[in-house]
């Protein structure tokens, strides 16, 4: 408290070692796990040229993710984190090698194989990602929440723009194979990161519960807080409807004619966007007035993906994801903070767990949902009517969801404020 006062510096999150080493282990990984993302549509893609085989990709990886994420909040909680994030990160390098080998004669690549390895892939997910939300919260200090979530955050940006822009040179060049080879050597490298960082206590569990009864507790907690579900459920709906990056390749391919290195450019502007949003907000964080931003941000989110819908300009296609990124850069440094501000420490991993179901509903099965609505109408009114129904979701969610529509944080003590801010929109 003796500190609340103290003149911040944007750079507060960088003077710790072990935030940078974390923020390098999460950097290499999204390198990588961004890169797999294109090589895997892309090669499918060619192979098949239907979009439903899109569909099907984020369906094989959603299903071992949101089936095991519950079980590995419940594992977060209770098993040493660090070593948790170890051995996925581990698999995840020995699913990229295998896909490198799949790969390398073209006429053996295996479209079963191919998917085998994405589920492999979303197996390693469940698992990981409560732990790598939980095992944050233990390297980063509470006063340092909200500035190392942006240096995080924008470190995850920067990656997902680099990764899919460079794998699509990478890709021209080395084909899959040595794609798969780069997207490898980043996997170790995160791998080495987080094994720099000392080992961190776990937190005290007092009393030992059934793994369900455990579980249901995190749940518990997550629907008890009005702002965490409704954020959570407005993030799921509008990403499931109005995601259009698993679609990138059909747009690439076929409606703008950018080749590989087109998607790779097309998967990196909304990350561009997203990055500038949240090195601003190391400076100015939007979570003095959470609520209302995020419900903002979503709409401007679903806007920018209607006009991309329609376009049939490269440069315009680009600047229309570029702005998706912008609004859910915002929507991302407000959902992390959260999570991270209104979570007690002990069923931190269970609502991460949580939080990761909801990511992967709306990613995965929003790209599966993706793949069967382009299948059956067409790309361009699949994208359109995406956007079209993100936009009535945040009214509806403004209209009903009190609490979140006026969460507030002290920006100084990053406590909840329990005043009530003016009628929405201010």
């Amino acid at each position: 408290m003796a500190n609340q006062n103290k003149p911040h510096d944007f750079r507060d999150a960088l003077k710790i070692s072990d935030i940078r080493l974390f923020i390098g282990s999460v950097g290499f990984f999204t390198l990588a796990s961004r890169a797999l993302a294109v090589v895997i549509g892309f090669q499918i893609y060619k192979i098949t040229h239907n979009p439903l085989s899109l569909g099907w990709l984020g369906l094989v990886e959603a299903i071992p993710a949101i089936s095991i994420a519950p079980f590995g909040g419940y594992v977060a909680d209770h098993v040493n984190r660090r070593t948790i994030i170890l051995i996925t990160r581990a698999v995840s390098c020995l699913c990229t090698l295998i896909l490198a080998i799949i790969s390398w004669e073209t006429h053996l690549t295996s479209l079963l194989g191919l998917y085998a390895m994405i589920f492999l892939a979303g197996v390693a997910r469940g698992f990981a990602d409560p732990a790598n939300t939980a095992f944050e919260a233990q390297v980063v200090p509470k006063h340092l929440t909200v500035n190392a979530s942006s240096w995080i955050s924008s470190t995850w940006i920067s990656c997902s723009v680099i990764g899919p822009a460079a794998i699509g040179f990478i890709f021209d060049a080395w084909g899959a194979p040595g794609a798969y080879l780069i997207i490898t050597s980043s996997f170790i490298l995160s791998w080495i990161f987080t094994v720099i960082i000392p080992p961190k206590p776990m937190p005290h569990i007092e009393k030992r519960e059934t793994v369900f009864k455990s579980i249901s507790q995190g749940w518990n907690f997550v629907f008890k807080t009005q702002p965490l579900w409704t954020a959570m459920t407005l993030d799921l709906f509008s990403v499931f409807f109005g995601g259009a990056i698993i679609l990138l390749p059909v747009y690439a391919n076929d409606i703008l004619h950018a080749g590989a290195k087109g998607l790779g450019l097309l998967n990196a502007a909304p990350s561009l966007g997203a990055l500038i949003i949240t090195l601003i907000a190391t400076r100015h964080p939007p979570i003095e007035r959470a609520g209302r931003n995020l419900l903002l941000s979503i709409a401007g989110f679903g806007v920018s993906i209607i006009i991309f819908a329609f376009s049939r300009n490269f440069l315009l296609s680009m600047s229309a994801l570029f702005f998706s990124g912008v609004f859910d850069g915002i929507s991302m440094v407000i959902r992390r903070s959260m999570v991270r501000l209104l979570s007690p420490d002990a069923l931190r991993g269970r609502i991460a767990s949580a939080n990761w179901i909801f990511v992967c509903a709306s990613n995965e099965l929003g790209a599966f949902e993706s793949g069967m609505l382009a299948a059956w109408i067409g790309t361009v009114p699949c994208v359109a009517v995406g956007g079209i129904l993100t936009l009535g979701i945040v009214t509806l969610t403004a209209g009903f969801a009190k609490q979140l529509r006026n969460l507030h944080f002290d920006i100084h003590t990053l406590e909840q404020k329990k005043s009530t801010p003016p009628p929405f929109p201010y």
